[in-house]
């Protein structure tokens, strides 16, 4: 089971980036699928959600309008559009399924810089 995340980078406040989650080792095609993003000295937590039929369940309050969650079965990866990005997004995301459990495994994230 692995999760490799890509996607990231550095860019100005007002760019967007396009990040991708590929999940290996099993099909994650029934899986709620998550993006979470975790900033230094700060807890993990999640920003975004979606369902199986990729309808999108959940946006953390600070993302919505911005951030847009999709997902391709077929190919078992999971995206997330940030458009408009503020410096505050600044983070490693990171995606996983639904629920975390005490034996979730997490990959390496990748890392979003956004200067002002």
């Amino acid at each position: 089971v692995q999760l490799v995340e890509s996607g990231g980078g550095l860019v100005q406040a007002g760019g967007s980036l396009r990040l991708s989650c590929v999940a290996s080792g099993r099909a994650y095609n029934t899986d709620i699928m998550a993006w979470f993003r975790q900033a230094p000295g700060e807890e993990r937590y999640s920003v975004a959600r979606i369902d199986w039929k990729g309808k999108p369940l959940y946006y953390r309050d600070s993302v919505e309008g911005r951030f847009t969650i999709s997902r391709d079965n077929a190919k078992n990866t999971v995206y997330l559009q940030m458009d408009n990005l503020k410096p505050e997004d600044t983070a490693v995301y990171y995606c996983n399924k639904l629920p975390l459990s005490a034996t979730t495994i997490w990959g390496q994230g990748t890392q979003v810089t956004v200067s002002s």
